[in-house]
């Protein structure tokens, strides 16, 4: 079958979007709430914004499918994952039973550096919460907890938390207030305050205490919903 317009063009072009690109794009639209759960990807649309093929953009939806951010439906494409509350309940629970464990270790093992580097990470949370940055705040305090898991030297939970913090965001999405972001600043200083003192147990409680107030925070019996551009959200290249 010969090469579509599009095709050749990916072939042939010096600014070709990067599978890798693709996944990375749509999944930080994800993790920072710009495209909800629920929302159809339509295929002509991702090939136009990211002006590739049709074949990048499926094997790029297929990788994000193997990471549970998208969903592929037989006849009717691929949609954003949408968590039933359920679902939210599970992940929650998930994450009450292992992230004390690693605030834990992350007290335990963390160097000076990479306390330094927590902190300054922190500052940059408070200054997209006081500039109202709400997409960046979003990224930030999800950040925060996966670099937890990093400095807690562990590659298994590391992987599940980025999972987990994915999931989360897709859940506080479709449960949370338009106002809401993924976590409290306030609460991850406490937990720094926790890594300054060397107190492991104390970062632990601070850690499911912060955790339980994120669930509650949440409406299980409401589902935001919204429309999307991605041809818009898509088609200007990221700074």
């Amino acid at each position: 079958m010969p090469a579509t317009p599009n095709q050749i063009q990916e072939i042939v072009s010096g600014d070709e979007v990067a599978e890798e690109d693709i996944v990375e794009r749509i999944f930080n639209a994800v993790v920072e709430q710009r495209l909800p759960p629920g929302t159809k990807l339509s295929e002509s649309a991702l090939c136009e914004a990211f002006g590739v093929g049709r074949m990048r953009i499926r094997r790029a939806l297929l990788l994000l499918s193997s990471r549970e951010v998208v969903e592929l439906h037989a006849n009717r494409g691929a949609y954003v994952a949408s968590p039933t509350a359920k679902q939210a309940r599970e992940v929650f629970e998930a994450r009450l039973t292992m992230e004390p464990t690693i605030a834990r270790l992350a007290v335990e093992r963390a160097t000076e550096a990479e306390i330094v580097n927590l902190s300054a990470h922190l500052e940059r949370e408070h200054a997209a919460h006081h500039h109202e940055s709400r997409n960046e705040a979003i990224r930030l305090s999800g950040q925060f907890h996966i670099l937890l898991a990093q400095i807690a030297s562990n590659a298994v939970m590391l992987r599940m938390m980025k999972e987990l913090v994915t999931r989360t965001s897709l859940i506080i999405g479709i449960f949370g207030a338009p106002s809401v972001t993924n976590c409290r600043d306030d609460d991850h200083e406490a937990i720094l305050h926790a890594f300054k003192a060397r107190d492991g147990q104390a970062a632990a409680n601070l850690m499911a205490e912060h955790l339980r107030v994120i669930e509650e925070s949440l409406d299980l019996g409401n589902r935001n919903s919204g429309a999307v551009d991605l041809v818009s959200l898509f088609s200007k290249k990221p700074a």
